[in-house]
């Protein structure tokens, strides 16, 4: 047993007067863990170029993607246990060595390992951030910061391509890695001076045994959703073992944390109170909307609307400014009314509406009606992942708040993850089944599709157009089930204020203060 400290709220009913200026400090180092898998997947070509190695580009993404999954919740614990600040800074400065290593890495392997690294700092920045806010601001006030949240998220998924083309195409690749060091370090020593949350030493242990095996399950259920479909076969008895391997460590994960005292995943953020798990099926409704859109509908749109890929971050725009609007103005109301429930609600009919439609398209659709359906799935999202998180984070102890927002950022992420890989099987399907013989290998280039003779990219297009049905019609099936889900919530109280004690898990949810 060790001494460590937990994260105390501040004082009832207190929101701190500079807290925006707090947030920004958190959000900023939240953004650069974002854009980087965007910036880097835009000077993927030009590394490889530099470096060699194209057989083992997929793990420059894969190494990021798991390690950040795998941390996440270790991260939220040590949080828990040791206080958000101290562990929120550290994966701020593991998350800039990684950057700065990968900026001079000599090699393929080299670098896939200092990515690792940087997913490392990644997985507590996004498991840290979401406990910070619900540390600084009460449930019922959240509302009024949510649109910065949003912000953040669709200045990361737009600008990221953009800066991406950018950094690459003025500075050369190793700006994409170098860029986060100055801005990391402002986020850092700005958080350092700015950021207090009140902390209480308290006995604890650490619980290896839970880590260990929640690491293999998340390992195998990451790596069976990369590789299925394209490197292995969804039968092969690759995928197949690493499903077991997922199930088994799964298992021994569930009985290994109802025993510990200190568990890395408390059961009781689950069972204490329904509201939490509706509103992880929410956010994973959410988190495959957002992955499943912005790979699909940009090829969607560059290669059976002629659309420039140059511009390939502008086409979300239909999408993302929805999100910050709608998120903004429902917080806001949120925070005066006290009401919630009925935005995630019309936030999953919206989705299934929206994607329902985008699932109607044509090679004949124009660019326009695709913006209108964009707009709709843009609202559903504004409506629902913001408002999600609140509902998870009201129905958990503060005690409990970093593994309860771990839990909500690694299950939005094995969403992502799942879902693109599932729609990545679906897509290949249809286009197979369209073009037999392919294998779903043509280019989709404008260069490429313009050498096709017309009966070849008629063909192509009409495939491209059936793999996005296939997609889209998937998606809205999920967010007809979300919608489900968000009728089923309870609508209890926010919280005014934090609870100002850390009570010990007892498998039940606390009472909200009114």
């Amino acid at each position: 047993m060790s001494a460590s400290s937990v994260a105390l709220p501040a004082a009832p009913g207190s929101v701190p007067r500079n807290v925006r200026w707090v947030l920004l400090g958190v959000m900023l180092a939240m953004l650069l863990a974002m854009l980087d898998n965007m910036v880097v997947g835009t000077a993927m070509p030009t590394i490889v170029g530099d470096l060699g190695g194209l057989e083992h580009i997929s793990w420059v993404v894969t190494a990021y993607t798991l390690v950040t999954a795998v941390t996440t919740p270790i991260w939220g614990k040590c949080g828990d246990l040791f206080g958000r600040k101290p562990v929120y800074l550290a994966s701020v400065a593991v998350f800039l060595a990684g950057s700065a290593l990968c900026g001079a890495a000599q090699s393929m392997p080299a670098l896939i390992a200092f990515r690792a690294l940087q997913g490392i700092g990644a997985g507590g920045i996004g498991a840290g951030a979401f406990a910070l806010i619900a540390a600084l601001v009460p449930p019922r006030e959240r509302g009024r910061y949510q649109g910065m949240t949003a912000s953040i998220m669709a200045i990361g998924t737009i600008g990221g391509p953009l800066l991406g083309g950018f950094i690459t195409g003025h500075w050369g690749w190793r700006w994409a890695f170098y860029v986060n060091v100055p801005l990391g370090l402002f986020a850092l020593v700005w958080l350092w001076r700015a950021l207090h949350v009140p902390t209480r030493l308290i006995k604890a242990g650490i619980d290896w045994l839970g880590i260990a095996l929640l690491t293999v399950t998340i390992s195998a259920t990451v790596l069976a959703a990369t590789w299925a479909g394209t490197t292995y076969a969804w039968g092969s008895w690759q995928i197949l073992g690493l499903g077991v391997v997922a199930v088994l460590g799964l298992g021994g994960f569930v009985r290994t944390e109802r025993r510990a005292a200190e568990p890395v995943l408390p059961p009781g953020i689950f069972t204490g109170h329904r509201n939490f798990p509706l509103a992880i099926v929410l956010l994973l409704a959410a988190g495959v909307v957002m992955f499943g859109a912005g790979l699909y509908l940009p090829l969607f749109q560059q290669t059976v609307q002629d659309a420039s890929a140059t511009n390939s971050g502008l086409l979300m725009l239909p999408l993302m400014i929805p999100v910050v609007i709608v998120s903004t103005i429902a917080g806001k109301i949120m925070s005066a009314t006290g009401r919630y429930k009925v935005f995630p609600i019309l936030g999953a009919a919206f989705l299934a509406v929206g994607l329902g439609l985008l699932a109607t398209m044509g090679t004949d659709t124009s660019r326009i009606l695709t913006c209108t359906y964009m707009v709709l799935v843009g609202i559903g999202l504004g409506l629902t992942q913001q408002m999600a998180g609140t509902i998870a984070q009201n129905s958990v102890d503060m005690r409990d708040m970093g593994a309860a927002m771990s839990a909500v950022t690694l299950f939005r992420t094995l969403g992502g993850s799942l879902g693109v890989a599932v729609f990545g099987s679906l897509f290949t399907r249809a286009v197979q089944s369209h073009l037999p013989g392919t294998g779903g290998g043509v280019r989709t280039d404008a260069h490429t599709l313009d050498h096709l003779s017309a009966g070849a990219k008629d063909a192509y297009l009409h495939a491209v157009t059936s793999g996005t049905h296939q997609i889209f019609l998937t998606g809205a099936i999920l967010c007809a089930v979300a919608f489900i889900a968000a009728l089923c919530v309870i609508e209890t109280p926010l919280r005014k204020a934090p609870p100002t004690g850390t009570p010990a898990v007892t498998g039940k949810a606390p009472a909200p203060t009114p």
